[in-house]
């Protein structure tokens, strides 16, 4: 394993890394905020929109995450919906990565005492500042451990773009193995993501910390 090598290959998979981030921050900004969306659905008492919304979540959970990539960027084009690469592997992790994160939500939301609703109206509470002020923060610290599973998950999932011929870091490690026939950029490709992951564990378990006061 040489040095010079690694220092000539590296930049390149900087530059994938650098593409994987921005999926997995964007997919997180995307389908964190969507997910509570659906959750608060889930558990409305509108029977056509909870229908619709089951019926959503059990297609993203119960495909594969590659097939709906593939559906979104090669299948839609056929009915005339077109999207770039890039804007087709957003819109393919939001979709999925939102329904995971209802359900996470909604399980959250229903271990909730109903009473504390009950509580919030006697305050003359409105709905909304229920949820802002007394539910959700007590929602998050529920469902942060799940939450957190996701989120490595996300990390990983990332490596699905290659299908679709984006340059992220498993690409730009494939390249460099077919290139020059060594399994050095993979092992680095490795340790990059070994290194994003326990970035991600560390920062989770921040979060944990700033949500422990809620007993």
């Amino acid at each position: 394993m040489s040095l010079q090598y690694i220092s000539e290959i590296l930049p390149s998979l900087f530059q994938g890394a650098l593409l994987t981030l921005q999926i997995f921050f964007w997919t997180l900004v995307g389908s964190l905020p969507l997910g509570i969306l659906v959750s608060l659905g889930l558990t409305s008492k509108i029977k056509p929109l909870k229908w619709i919304l089951e019926i959503y979540v059990w297609l993203m959970r119960g495909t594969p995450l590659l097939l709906q990539l593939i559906f979104v960027f090669y299948g839609l084009p056929i009915i005339g919906i077109v999207f770039e690469r890039y804007d087709a592997a957003l819109v393919a992790f939001i979709l999925n990565y939102a329904a995971y994160f209802a359900e996470i939500f909604r399980g959250g939301f229903q271990s909730v005492d109903q009473g504390q609703f009950e509580a919030a109206r006697v305050l003359r509470l409105s709905y909304w500042q229920t949820l802002r002020k007394i539910i959700i923060p007590q929602v998050i610290k529920i469902v942060i451990p799940s939450i957190g599973n996701e989120v490595i998950n996300l990390v990983k999932d990332s490596s699905l773009v290659y299908v679709i011929g984006l340059g992220d870091l498993l690409r730009a490690g494939n390249v460099a193995t077919s290139r020059d026939v060594t399994l050095v950029p993979l092992m680095l490709v490795g340790l990059i993501y070994l290194i994003l992951v326990g970035i991600c564990t560390l920062i989770l378990r921040q979060v944990e910390k700033c949500y422990a006061y809620f007993k």
